[in-house]
This record gives structure tokens, C-alpha cells and sequence, in this order.
């Protein structure tokens, strides 16, 4: 039997392609035009994936989504956004979408979803049986529907050790070709975990979608014998990371089909966050330098101001920047702006949030440091830019300088507001008097340069 397929597009030319896309890999297709259109044909019959766009004349994709997950949960909704909407794709993958595409589609990506949520589909009729379960089901649903690290990993490995009669779960994630990473524990300490893992690392590699491993540990020191079930968690075809249950009680049949259920949900979820996390950095980066944007400073400084720790903000502006600009033309200018984020990057610590501000204009973030550790990093980077030749690779030796105000929290100010206002002030007292200097904002006068 075909697999069918609702497509909404309010572009004539974008549903006949599509559409031809899909049929030509033997799918049922049928079309609409709008949100109610698609409505009126979700009320008459079963899909097994809807395709719609976001941005629609008479209703948006976001609502239709809401719409065709009431008529049937089970539905498979993957959304088209272009790439420059990235909200909306956050929103919809908060919402329930399977997966996101982004315009133009060519067929193997368009077919490549519609396969990855026909098999989510195809998972849930095989394991019809276990959905009477009704706790393990909504464990299962709040596992995919939870887009937050901290929540979704201690929702699935007390479930997994519940329903699997185990002492214990360990979560490890793929990290490159062959790495693999500590992501979380439940019934033990990370340190347990690791000295159990670390004789069965080197078999991991026998891990498939469709073999597990299991290994009986010997006793070692204070750890009894452990018999060890390693479990694939994926997403499609690729094994994104490993569950590790410490069993207890007999493993039959019964429970490997259900700890596979939520192992697969666990996938799914993972996999989101992988795409969340990509679609949060197109919004939160800056194309030129690669550095964050001012829309991350602002969640940066929430987020440090709820911590309660001290920090320092320096608001830096680039000298006579313009002239690059005006001598050497602005794609130069923006390489420079690049080297200039590098040499930012070489002066801070990772732990550190560097942003562009706008333009020629800087923000570093010294997370945990007072006044006068700021100040330390501030006269380190000013050093830094005066003794650099930029753009040496490109064939020039352009020489420039940085002005550099700085504030404390909470030694200057309670606010993000106000401490942003602070350094922005100090910076600007440099930027009248000698240029390629620091000032710190309660003192209004240089101390550095």
C-alpha cells in the first residue's frame, strides 16, 4: 500500500514539483493550496505525512500543524522555511514537526524526510502493542517533545530503567568517528559508570541499529559482577549514541521491544536538539566575524546576572576604521573584521562570550571576573591589535588601534542596561581624547595606552 502524502503550498509551482518528486518515489500525493484547503482534506481522510509550508495566504503553517495534530496525533508534519526564518522553525519543531526543510528543496532531501517520518510512523503501528501502556507512551511523547538538554536525557533513563528492570542506565553520545561521550547516568555515579564503561568501549564498535551487545563485567574492587545491555539510540540510519543498562531482572523479548521504543525517541529527540541547536546559531551568530550577535548578548547577560557571580562587559570600537574601509574597500574591511574576532578569540578564555556589536564595535563578556581582571584582558587585547599587522595574507599591512571602555557588575552597575551604558560611555571617552586606550567607567579617565 502507498504511503500518502498531504502537500501544502500556496505556490502552484512549488506544489506541482514537489509533488512530481514525491510520486516519482511511489508515493500518493494529494495537494493544497492553503490551511483550510489542507484542513478539509485532513477531516476526510488519514495521512501519513503532511508537507506544508510555513508562511501561507490564509492561514500559517504553524497552525495547520497544531490542526492536523489534534485530528491525528500520529501524523508526521515536516515544515518548509526559508533560511533566513529561523523563529518559525524553532517554533514548529517545538510544536511536534517530524523535520524542517529549507527552500529550495531538491528531491533527495524532500524524499530523505518523508522516509525518516514514515519510519517514525512505521514504528509506532509495529509497536501498537506497547502503546496500551499508556505511562510509557507519554513518557515517550514528553521525551520528543521536550527540546531541552537538561530535561530530556533525565526523562528517558529512568524510564528505560524502569521498564527494563535495571540497577542503572548510562547515556553515551557519538562524539566524532569513533569517540564517545559520558551524557548522563540514573541509579549510579558518573564515576561507577565510567569504571563499568571503560572495559566495554573498545566493543562499541559492534553497535548496529539492528545488535545489541551484551557483556557479563567481572568483579573489580568494591563493583559486583555487572551484566551489561548496550543499546543503539538513533535516528534514521545513523547510531547517534548508546544506552548502557545495568540489568537486574531477566531481559525477554517483551522488554527489549519496549526499552527499543524509547530508545528510539531518545534519538529523536537528540537528533532535534542537534538541529535546534543549528538553527539557535544561525540566529545568534554573526556571518563576517563568526563571533555571537548583540541578540545573544542580551540572553548572555540575562543569564549572568541570574548567577549572581561578578563579570565585566568591555565595549570595544575599532579606530579609524572607516579609512580601511574608504583605502582598501569593504570586502577588505570585512576580512579584517574576521582577523579582528581571531585576535579577540587568542585574548579570552573560552568560557568567554565575545560578540559584535554592530559595525566596527565589540563586546567581550569576562564571565566571573572583577574590575581588575577585566582590565588585565582589556590592556591584553589593545597590546594585541597595536602590534598586529592585519590583513598580511591578503597582501597588506594595515596597522590599527582600539578604544576600550569597561564596566563591572556589580561593582558599577545593577543593570544590564546601565552597565552596557557604562562601558559604552567609557569607550566613547577614549575614542575623544588619545584613541587606543582602556577606561574604566567609574574613573572616567585612561589607565591604559
Amino acid at each position: 500500500m502507498q504511503a500518502s502524502v498531504l502537500l501544502v503550498d500556496d505556490e502552484r509551482f512549488a506544489r506541482t514539483l514537489y509533488a512530481d518528486y514525491l510520486r516519482a518515489a511511489g508515493y500518493a500525493v494529494e495537494v493544497a493550496e492553503n490551511a483550510p484547503a489542507a484542513i478539509r482534506l485532513l477531516e476526510g481522510r488519514r495521512f501519513d505525512v503532511l508537507l506544508t509550508d510555513i508562511v501561507m495566504p490564509g492561514g500559517d503553517g504553524l497552525q495547520l500543524l497544531a490542526d492536523a495534530k489534534r485530528l491525528d496525533p500520529d501524523v508526521q508534519v515536516v515544515v518548509i522555511t526559508a533560511l533566513d526564518r529561523v523563529d518559525p522553525a524553532v517554533r514548529a519543531m517545538r510544536a511536534g514537526a517530524s523535520d524542517y526543510l529549507v527552500k529550495p528543496v531538491t528531491p533527495e532531501a524532500l524524499q530523505l524526510s518523508v522516509q525518516r517520518s514514515l519510519s517514525t510512523r512505521a514504528l509506532l503501528a509495529e509497536n501498537s502493542a506497547l502503546r496500551g501502556h499508556v505511562n510509557l507512551f507519554e513518557t515517550c511523547q514528553r521525551i520528543t517533545g521536550t527540546l531541552e538538554r537538561d530535561k530530556v536525557i533525565p526523562l528517558a533513563l529512568p524510564a528505560l530503567a524502569t521498564e527494563c528492570g535495571a540497577r542503572g542506565a548510562v547515556l553515551l553520545e557519538r562524539e566524532g568517528a569513533e569517540g564517545w561521550r559520558l551524557s548522563g547516568v540514573h541509579g549510579i555515579t558518573a564515576e561507577e559508570a565510567g569504571e563499568i564503561l571503560a572495559p566495554a568501549l573498545p566493543r562499541l564498535g559492534e553497535l548496529a541499529l539492528d545488535a545489541t551487545i551484551l557483556l557479563d563485567l567481572p568483579e573489580a574492587g568494591d563493583r559486583p559482577p555487572s551484566r551489561c545491555l548496550f543499546l543503539p539510540v538513533s535516528d534514521g540510519p545513523e547510531i547517534l549514541g548508546a544506552v548502557c543498562l545495568l540489568l537486574s531482572d531477566p531481559f525477554d523479548a517483551e522488554r527489549a521491544g519496549r526499552a527499543a521504543f524509547i530508545c528510539h525517541h531518545l534519538g529523536t529527540a537528540l537528533r532535534a536538539l542537534g538541529r535546534l541547536s543549528h538553527v539557535e546559531q544561525l540566529a545568534y551568530v554573526d556571518d563576517v566575524t563568526l563571533l555571537y550577535n548583540s541578540r545573544f548578548l542580551d540572553v548572555a547577560l540575562d543569564r549572568e546576572l541570574s548567577g549572581g557571580r561578578p563579570f565585566t562587559l568591555l565595549f570595544m570600537d575599532l579606530d579609524r576604521f572607516k579609512a580601511v574601509n574608504d583605502r582598501h574597500g569593504h570586502l577588505m574591511g570585512s576580512a579584517l573584521l574576521g582577523e579582528f574576532g581571531r585576535v579577540l578569540r587568542a585574548c579570552v578564555r573560552d568560557d568567554d562570550v565575545l560578540v559584535r556589536y554592530g559595525g566596527d564595535e565589540f563586546v567581550a563578556l569576562l564571565t566571573g571576573v572583577d574590575s581588575g581582571g577585566g582590565l588585565k584582558v582589556a590592556e591584553r587585547i589593545r597590546r594585541a591589535v597595536e602590534d598586529r599587522r592585519f590583513l598580511s595574507r591578503e597582501g597588506l599591512s594595515v596597522r590599527l588601534t582600539v578604544s576600550i571602555g569597561l564596566a563591572s557588575h556589580p561593582e558599577h552597575a545593577p543593570s544590564k542596561a546601565l552597565l552596557l551604558d557604562l562601558a559604552d560611555r567609557a569607550m566613547y571617552r577614549g575614542k575623544e581624547s588619545t584613541r587606543n586606550v582602556v577606561y574604566i567607567a567609574s574613573a572616567e579617565k585612561p589607565v591604559a595606552g
